[in-house]
């Protein structure tokens, strides 16, 4: 009777937790069990209990999910036995070895046990403290290869991340084919870092990986696959020297309208960052994208060499930093349109985390074509960087192939005389349409000479065009 509530469980399905609790008050003993709605995700220890033992029965194929898709569940258990539970103790049963493994620790202690006809394996398991690269036990052959690869490629663009004072680029671009993967390299300003209770042996600045798997055919074995992403992900924690609670994983598919925009998780942390000397907001988890698109640095770098003393436009805003590369570089007025509230306001705290504020920065939530039509101001300089494809609500479908010439026709009407557009965009397929835009223009196309270092194994990852008004 004298027993606290000092049991926890949860699951990530609401009807398993009220079949749960049922059975708590059938045996009499719901006032001691404490249970919650949380996927693998989001587990934590309990507040107040800094050991503590976890006992797990996972899905391993027999009855719920299918064993090739399993993997990657039992990968992030693990990492959040490793990055929460340090000190506690695990209990995990399992038949199959290989979902073991996934979880990326070494067991201590092995029973046979049987679950009905079906032989099985208790694995307990000490989680300790362990160095990001201990952490991560000797890489396989394959490992090896995709760590000595980023090593190469940070040291052919040292010289240049030095030079230019570079924190955020791709250290890896699918370099080996087999090991299909974009790793970006997020390194967060040492003042805004949000774990200010760092060690001394910590860098000041800390770097975060963004991983993008650029998602198998389906030709590909599954098993082979998820191999292969375990190995690039070690591979990449190793070589950057990344724990793993900094690494953020992704998977890339192909699709349409807008779909690298689509929220895909709401933990709303954000990390500040450096680039050209200019402050950024990024947000590594919550979309697929992370606000701040490093393929764009140059193009960005373009637009504020050209705005002094110009009224700027930026349609398809996003959030916002042509505008602040644009007021950086003396424009006399920002005016940032993009039909999402949210990336207005992301774009809000990007141009006041620079000191950008006031009526000279305006934000407009409208949609571009749209506005162009009702505009009457008229600008010295329009970027404009469309989405390839877009299906919005609140606007019409747009096709940046198809609609293109209509979208530049109306910036031309709002351009004064002397005005430049900078037209960019990331459809590999894309063919500016010169013959009917030279009416308008005179067109140059400096899109090789925008591509970063960092991204030069896709050359065409984004086509730019300087648009100049011919003069009437």
């Amino acid at each position: 009777r004298g027993l606290r509530p000092c049991f926890f469980g949860s699951d990530g399905d609401p009807r398993m937790i009220a079949i749960a609790m049922h059975n708590l008050q059938t045996a009499g003993v719901a006032g001691f069990v404490s249970l919650a709605k949380r996927d693998v995700a989001h587990l934590e220890p309990p507040p107040g209990y800094p050991t503590g033992l976890v006992i797990t029965n996972p899905p391993y194929g027999e009855r719920m999910g299918e064993l090739a898709t399993l993997p990657v569940l039992y990968e992030a258990f693990g990492g959040r036995l490793r990055t929460g539970f340090t000190g506690w103790h695990a209990a995990v049963l399992t038949s199959e070895p290989e979902l073991e493994r996934a979880l990326g620790l070494h067991a201590d202690k092995y029973y046979v046990l049987f679950n009905g006809a079906l032989e099985c394996r208790l694995a307990l398991f000490a989680i300790r403290a362990l160095s990001p690269e201990a952490a991560v036990g000797p890489l396989s052959p394959g490992a090896e290869m995709v760590a000595n690869r980023i090593r190469k490629n940070l040291r052919n663009l040292r010289r240049e991340l030095s030079r230019d004072g570079i924190t955020c680029f791709r250290a890896y671009d699918a370099d080996l084919p087999e090991y299909a993967a974009a790793i970006d390299v997020y390194r967060v300003c040492p003042e805004a870092d949000f774990a200010a209770t760092a060690t001394a042996g910590e860098t000041a600045m800390r770097t975060w990986l963004h991983v993008q798997e650029y998602a198998p055919p389906p030709s590909v074995d599954v098993n082979a696959a998820k191999t292969r992403w375990r190995d690039l992900l070690a591979a990449a924690r190793v070589a950057l020297d990344v724990p793993r609670e900094r690494v953020v994983t992704k998977t890339r598919a192909r699709g349409k309208g807008g779909s690298k925009y689509g929220r895909i998780a709401a933990r709303d942390e954000f990390l500040i960052v450096e680039e050209g000397r200019l402050r950024f907001l990024v947000n590594l988890h919550d979309r697929l994208d992370t606000g701040l698109f490093l393929d764009h640095r140059l193009v960005r770098a373009r637009v504020r060499e050209l705005a002094r003393d110009r009224d700027v436009l930026n349609l398809f805003a996003y959030t916002g930093a042509a505008s602040v590369y644009a007021a950086a570089g003396g424009a006399r007025s920002t005016t940032s349109v993009d039909l999402s509230q949210v990336y207005l306001e992301w774009a809000s705290r990007n141009l006041a985390l620079n000191g950008f504020s006031g009526t000279a920065h305006k934000l407009a939530r409208a949609d571009a074509l749209t506005f162009l039509d009702e505009e009457r101001a008229r600008y010295g300089l329009i970027y404009v960087d469309p989405p390839t494809f877009s299906n919005s609500k609140r606007a019409g479908d747009f096709d940046v192939q198809r609609d293109h010439v209509a979208l530049l026709e109306a910036c031309a009407r709002r351009l004064r005389d002397d005005g430049v557009v900078v037209f960019s965009n990331n459809f590999r397929r894309f063919r500016l349409d010169v013959e009917s835009l030279s009416r308008w223009f005179a067109i140059e196309d400096v899109g090789r000479a925008s591509v970063p270092a960092d991204f030069a194994r896709r050359p065409r990852i984004h086509g730019c065009w300087l648009l100049r008004k011919h003069l009437a």
